[in-house]
């Protein structure tokens, strides 16, 4: 359900993608240093972007580091750090356990199991340090596969679920910022979760796997009212998080960060849009 909140490269300045890239980099680094190899594994550019958007906003102070990567062993790579990218790594963390665990619970994935004795000892402690946050993740994860068992067709309820879920992760800390926060993390996780049903509902129609979607493409008439439809909807939800962003003093990597709201998180969406057409017009010849 990850991976979707990412820069539109060809629109980024040089300096500009090399700082992206030195943020993604250190938190790359902060998974490692404390949850090895396999913490590392887990990195997504959704957490690269959370780091990035309170580092905007806080402004902590922030370490230029050159390391050594296991992809790049032979040159040092230049690399961001702060306390927010020890935070971005921590619930990076709570977020592949949480999953892990309820994999288990849905399907008694045996991947989810291992997973879960992998970064057990490692959660128990950030669930202890940051309780707020990981009883979200927990309730609405819960919550999400009570849906899913029932086979809920309420786009907005379920999206919801996994939008309550982000709004807590976004909330750093409990100060002036954390309604507007909240409500930032809400809309983007609702979008998140709406772009990834949108994704795999021609896999899950054929599995016949839950997803939302279902039902609101059985309603429309046909493939274009229902296409129109899913963009009014992902267009209102950016809608709602970017006019929270353009209220917050966000200055520092500004231009970073408007280039992934307003332009990098279309490109997965643009991408299945390709890719979907490239498909109709090969099964037309």
């Amino acid at each position: 359900m990850f991976g979707y909140i990412m820069t539109d490269k060809p629109e980024l300045k040089v300096k500009e993608f090399y700082r992206y890239k030195g943020y993604y980099c250190g938190l790359c680094h902060a998974l490692r240093r404390e949850y090895g190899f396999r913490g590392r594994m887990t990195l997504t550019y959704d957490m690269t972007f959370l780091v990035l958007f309170l580092t905007s906003l806080y402004e902590p102070e922030t370490r230029e580091l050159q390391e050594h990567c296991p992809i790049h062993p032979v040159k040092k790579i230049p690399m961001l750090q702060n306390e927010i990218s020890e935070y971005g790594a921590k619930m990076n963390i709570l977020l592949t356990y949480f999953k892990f665990e309820d994999d288990w619970k849905d399907d008694k994935s045996l991947q989810g199991a291992a997973g879960m004795r992998l970064f057990r000892k490692k959660t128990e402690k950030i669930c202890r340090e940051y309780k707020r946050q990981a009883h979200a993740v927990q309730k609405q994860l819960k919550i999400l596969s009570a849906y899913e068992e029932k086979q809920e067709e309420n786009l907005d309820l379920v999206a919801g679920a996994f939008g309550c879920l982000m709004a807590e992760l976004f909330v750093y800390r409990q100060d002036i910022w954390e309604e507007d926060l909240r409500k930032f993390g809400f809309y983007l996780g609702k979008f998140i979760y709406i772009l990834d049903a949108y994704d795999d509902l021609e896999e899950d129609l054929k599995t016949g796997s839950y997803n939302p979607l279902k039902t609101l493409k059985k309603q429309c008439e046909d493939l274009e009212t229902y296409e129109q439809r899913v963009k009014e909807i992902l267009l209102m939800m950016m809608a709602e998080a970017t006019a929270v962003f353009e209220k917050l003093p966000c200055l520092l990597d500004a231009e970073i960060l408007r280039n992934i709201l307003y332009s990098g998180v279309w490109s997965k969406y643009n991408k299945i849009q390709k890719e979907r057409q490239e498909k109709r017009e090969n099964h037309g010849k």
